[in-house]
């Protein structure tokens, strides 16, 4: 992502950012530091956290390590959602707390617009891909996939299926029957840490996802699957159809769809070109 796209400003500072999970983080200590104007950032949310207990206690929950663009280059850093974010302004007496919370509501509002406008989102996640270097044909599977995932979630979410934990395990359900492992053995085989592994797939492996999830939603539509133990049926039913068609694939063309290729061998395969093209 270019630095222009990965900092924006509030009053004139300087507010550092990277796009995770479909939306927005913001570095804590930028946050922190408008809010108290603190030489020290880092100390002043250690003593925060002493005075607040609840927010100490949900902290892992609110706070995300996240690799964030600088000027001195990729750095991980601890950020925040929007959401959380007004969590933690709760907890800071600050002057600046109205204005950044109406500066907050207007990053908010640009979401909103995207929902109602879905083409104006869907241009902004194709330029932010197009900026880190993805291909055309990678990002058109990669926004269908998001897509089709957000149609299985919204079928989830109708049916008193827990976001979280219960969405992470019908997740997990749908990759180990299409790919025949789970989306952390996934990662592991690609050797990623924090990033989103559908990042990191390659085109035949989102077209296989996107498959799964599909054949999921049908199969939950159709039976009008209610609750938890009957959407892990239908997530295990439609990982099956996807499983059986990704076998069946590999059979007659002869490839593997999982591979350990990821993004980060891409880039680094880019500057080693760049770096012989110098060279030569």
């Amino acid at each position: 992502m270019e630095q222009k796209q990965a900092i924006i400003l509030f009053q004139e500072k300087k507010v550092r950012r990277t796009w995770h999970d479909e939306q927005w983080y913001f570095v804590v200590t930028d946050i922190v530091q408008i809010l108290t104007d603190s030489s020290n950032p880092t100390d002043y949310l250690k003593k925060l956290r002493k005075r607040d207990p609840e927010l100490n206690k949900g902290w892992g929950q609110i706070v995300t390590p996240l690799s964030v663009d600088t000027e001195g280059g990729k750095q991980r850093m601890n950020c925040m959602s929007r959401q959380n974010l007004l969590r933690l302004i709760m907890s800071i007496p600050s002057p600046n707390a109205e204005p950044f919370k109406l500066w907050l509501a207007q990053m908010g509002e640009q979401h909103i617009e995207e929902i109602e406008n879905p083409e104006r989102g869907i241009e902004r996640i194709r330029e932010l891909y197009k900026a880190k270097g993805y291909t055309e044909e990678w990002i058109t599977s990669r926004l269908k996939s998001i897509d089709i995932r957000k149609q299985l979630t919204e079928e989830w979410q109708k049916r008193d299926v827990k976001e979280g934990q219960e969405y992470a395990i019908l997740t997990a359900e749908i990759a180990k029957a299409t790919f025949g492992l789970t989306p952390s053995e996934h990662k592991e085989l690609k050797n990623l840490d924090k990033q989103n592994l559908r990042d990191h797939m390659t085109n035949l492996e989102l077209i296989f996802t996107m498959l799964g999830e599909e054949s999921t939603r049908l199969v939950v539509v159709k039976d009008d699957a209610q609750g938890f133990e009957e959407n892990h049926n239908a997530a295990q039913r439609g990982g099956k159809m996807a499983g059986n068609a990704r076998r069946s694939f590999e059979e007659t063309e002869n490839v593997k769809v999982v591979s350990a290729e990821n993004f980060l061998n891409q880039l680094d395969e880019k500057e080693e070109t760049k770096e012989i093209d110098k060279a030569s």
